[in-house]
């Protein structure tokens, strides 16, 4: 901890990890808030979910574009058109009914608009702290945005159904306009500009440590989205039980990513990581009882985190600090997809064995991830003797002979 409190204590570094926390906060709320919204308005949870599915699509296409954009337009125009266009899509939601493909070509505009936060903040951690504690930094972002995954729903839940889902969906409209103008508006913002990528969109994907981050990725968090979904058909569709061992999940991946975000990655990092997760959630299939359920899941959130900080140290060692945001974006992207798929796997098999076999497939994508790490550990690179800092971008110098 005493390593934590030296980098914030780095000028800027708090507020900016504040400011990037309170920006992505309706990230954790506007699923839920259009879910419970749509399905208000036209009774049907088909309808909503159709709408759901638009604004994912859109975040999943979005993610490398936007952050790619930002090296050809730079940071605080593209933040600041996507963030206004994204507000008045989800106003415009929440104040006007209409048909449901209307709502879902809406939806599919929120998602396409969700402003690039989070690509943005992870290129410019390298610029703010030495190179030596950047790999800390990463670790310690990615336990903090925990915090946004115990509170966004249990905050968005409560406004929703004790005040209504047009108070709910502007109270994220207000979120996102004033958590992504003190974002735009920080200075560290202003003062880094990223240079213009000279290759095609796409082509970081060649780079082995990228496609990885973004295969691992979209293993993880499929595992956790599998984990939710079991848990919620666990204790009767979102019981109190549910959401304490959902939050038990996080606390375990907050105090994981603060416990080993110190230590060096090296090639075999991520399957160590994977490693943890999948034993947790192999254990959770012993028994549905609520203490086991919470015990397990501790143990599984133990290495959430620290994968997630091993992702994003990996991608920034790897390329070029102009293709940073794309790859960023991309390994978002694959994310997306895989909470997708797992809250579908998931979802299927409740219905055809129950709550255990959603627990079954988080352990099965967890597996797997620790297969991929392992088998393709060659491709992970070995950070335990260099820093993670971005290739820097260099371009020839014509010189008088």
């Amino acid at each position: 901890m005493a390593g934590y409190r030296v980098l914030l204590r780095t000028p800027g570094v708090g507020r900016i990890i504040a400011a990037q926390l309170t920006a992505r906060f309706p990230n954790g709320m506007t699923s839920l808030a259009v879910l419970l919204h749509i399905e208000h308005v036209t009774g049907s949870y088909g309808a909503a979910g159709l709408v759901l599915a638009a604004t994912s699509i859109g975040q999943a296409v979005a993610g490398p574009v936007t952050s790619r954009w930002m090296g050809i337009w730079g940071m605080r125009r593209v933040l600041s058109v996507t963030l206004l266009v994204c507000a008045a899509a989800i106003a415009t939601l929440a104040l006007i009914e209409m048909p449901l493909p209307l709502y879902m070509v809406l939806g599919l505009v929120a998602g396409l608009s969700t402003p690039p936060v989070q690509s943005a903040v992870r290129t410019i951690y390298p610029k703010m702290v030495p190179s030596k504690q950047l790999t800390p930094l990463y670790s310690l972002d990615a336990s903090l945005q925990e915090i946004i995954w115990v509170l966004a729903p249990v905050v968005i839940t409560l406004v929703a159904t004790q005040v209504g889902t047009v108070p709910g969906l502007l109270l994220i409209v207000v979120i996102l306009l004033g958590g992504g103008a003190w974002f735009i508006f920080s200075p560290e913002v202003g003062r880094v500009r990223i240079p213009r990528s000279r290759r095609a969109l796409g082509k970081v994907l060649a780079k082995p440590p990228v496609i990885l981050a973004t295969a691992t990725g979209f293993l993880l968090i499929g595992a956790c989205a599998a984990v939710e979904a079991g848990v919620v058909a666990t204790f009767d569709h979102g019981g109190l039980e549910a959401g304490l061992i959902l939050a038990v999940f996080a606390v375990g991946s907050l105090a994981g990513g603060l416990s080993f975000g110190h230590i060096p990655i090296g090639p075999w990092a991520m399957a160590r990581r994977f490693a943890i997760v999948a034993l947790g959630l192999s254990l959770t299939i012993v028994s549905l009882n609520a203490w086991w359920l919470g015990a397990t899941l501790i143990v599984a959130g133990a290495g959430i985190a620290p994968a997630l900080a091993v992702m994003f140290a990996m991608t920034s060692a790897s390329v070029r600090f102009s293709e940073t945001a794309e790859a960023y974006g991309w390994i978002g992207t694959g994310q997306l997809i895989g909470a997708a798929a797992g809250s579908a796997v998931a979802g299927f098999l409740v219905d055809g064995v129950g709550p255990t076999g959603a627990y079954v497939a988080a352990a099965g994508f967890a597996v797997a991830g620790f297969i991929v790490s392992a088998v393709f550990v060659r491709g992970f690179p070995d950070l335990r003797h260099r820093d993670s800092s971005p290739i820097p971008d260099t371009e020839p110098v014509e010189t008088i002979t």
